[in-house]
């Protein structure tokens, strides 16, 4: 039979896969495994932390003490709200208070 799957030469070999499967056929790459919705265990091709790309879950966070130390280095605050931006918009309305108290002073009264 000239057709059937083993007659065909590439068939052995699919390809490169993704998210660090081997090479070969990706049908006998391991599987996911996490419940899907309708209950039934997912069947996309697992990546080495064992889940798929969909079902590989968010990073919890470094729990080191060196990872949370270059977590602290590392954020930078930047905009609106970062300290150095709250003291120039404080220094300027302190400035503008006195300038207006200043021109108070120097108004034309009517008397």
């Amino acid at each position: 039979m000239k057709d059937s799957y083993e007659a065909r030469p590439h068939a052995k070999q699919r390809g490169r896969l993704k998210n660090g499967n081997r090479v070969g056929d990706f049908l006998q790459a391991p599987r996911c495994g996490a419940r899907t919705r309708a209950g039934t265990p997912c069947r996309a091709p697992a990546m080495p932390n064992g889940r798929c790309r969909l079902h590989g879950g968010k990073s919890t966070g470094p729990r080191t003490m060196a990872g949370l130390q270059r977590l602290r280095e590392a954020k930078t605050r930047h905009g609106r709200y970062a300290k150095e931006a709250l003291n120039f918009r404080r220094r300027v309305n302190q400035i503008l208070k006195e300038a207006k108290a200043h021109l108070r002073d120097f108004a034309p009264t009517e008397d």
